[in-house]
């Protein structure tokens, strides 16, 4: 069996694509969009950083960014790093168009958050709730 995915040194999947601001794959010889840095950054520099990305309309991108801090964090954190990024996810299929899946993130996202912030874990500053709503608009116009 042959694969058809880029390979790193260590045979993980890694992505040599350019990819354009909402993470779609393009030509190999294409321009894309500057790639994130895999490296974990703290909490609050994850965050400053997606947020950067997102106001750059990179919700994909702000999404691996937030992924990278997902598979770095303590257990406890990741229901919060994992919603975080599911609604970058929505965010990122709303604006391909895809309403259905965008909806779907973004509630998976919402049930997400909704049980992490019952847990009463670190919320670095974010007011959960008023991020669900206001992808939640996004997503649906209001």
């Amino acid at each position: 069996m042959v694969s058809d995915r880029d390979r790193n040194e260590q045979g993980r999947a890694q992505q040599a694509r350019p990819r354009d601001a909402l993470g779609r794959p393009l030509p190999y010889d294409a321009v894309g969009v500057e790639p994130i840095s895999e490296e974990p950054l703290p909490p609050a520099e994850t965050l400053a950083y997606a947020r950067r990305l997102l106001d750059d309309g990179r919700p994909f991108a702000a999404h691996e960014a937030l992924e990278v801090r997902w598979k770095s964090c303590p257990e406890e954190e990741r229901e919060l790093w994992q919603g975080l990024a599911q609604l970058c996810v929505g965010l990122t299929h709303h604006e391909r168009g895809n309403t259905v899946g965008a909806s779907r993130l973004i509630e998976r996202a919402a049930g997400r958050l909704e049980r992490y912030e019952r847990g009463a874990g670190p919320t670095y500053g974010l007011d959960l709730g008023a991020l669900v709503a206001c992808a939640r608009d996004q997503v649906h116009g209001a």
